[in-house]
């Protein structure tokens, strides 16, 4: 059963001036090192508190590359969350899960020619190699059974579902369209089913 390791103080944003929690835990499925991310504004008895489930992104978050929209899915969560309260659950699964490397490579492909999906299938990768069991180990360490989710993507909706956490409401974030991205968010639609808005 997974437990929160420590939780310890800190402040987030582009400026910083958040105030949130950032929690460790143990006992998860795995040892991949995810972290909770709890702003003040959400009250710890909130029936279904506002949750992000984030896996990693060095490229995008780190670096808001042009080649996908982490970054600003990231940085929209948090801005909403220092307003209104939630968990993010930043997920150490970058790649889709098949880690930084590859992912390097897989952008090269995409260079190329082949979409996102198309790469990681070249490489020997399935479309999306990301397991959210832990996700929903981290929730229910937190003792959250009932969430609103902020997703675009039907795969995280089904696996939490799957583990019994009720989806009171999904929150789509925005469709972060720059120069770059276009065909990248255009196969997360077409292949991936992610609710996004896309306009010309």
């Amino acid at each position: 059963m997974a437990e929160i390791r420590a939780r310890v103080d800190f402040r987030v944003g582009s400026k910083s001036d958040i105030d949130a929690e950032l929690l460790s835990f143990h006992g998860l499925k795995t040892d991949k090192e995810h972290v909770a991310i709890i702003f003040r504004q959400a009250d710890s008895t909130q029936e279904a508190p506002l949750v992000r489930m984030h896996s990693e992104c060095l490229t995008g978050d780190v670096f808001h590359s042009s080649r996908c929209d982490c970054g600003e899915q990231l940085d929209e969560t948090i801005n909403l969350m220092g307003e209104v309260g939630g968990i993010i659950l930043y997920l150490r699964q970058e790649g889709r899960g098949i880690g930084l490397y590859n992912k390097i490579d897989a952008y090269k492909l995409q260079s190329e020619g082949m979409n996102t999906y198309e790469a990681n299938n070249h490489l020997g990768f399935g479309d999306d190699l990301r397991d959210f069991t832990e996700a929903g180990q981290m929730l229910s360490a937190l003792g959250i059974k009932k969430v609103r989710l902020v997703t675009n993507n039907p795969k995280k909706i089904k696996s939490l579902k799957d583990q019994g956490i009720e989806i009171e409401e999904v929150v789509n974030t925005s469709a972060h369209v720059k120069q770059g991205n276009e065909s990248y968010l255009a196969a997360k639609v077409s292949h991936g089913k992610h609710n996004l808005k896309l306009t010309k």
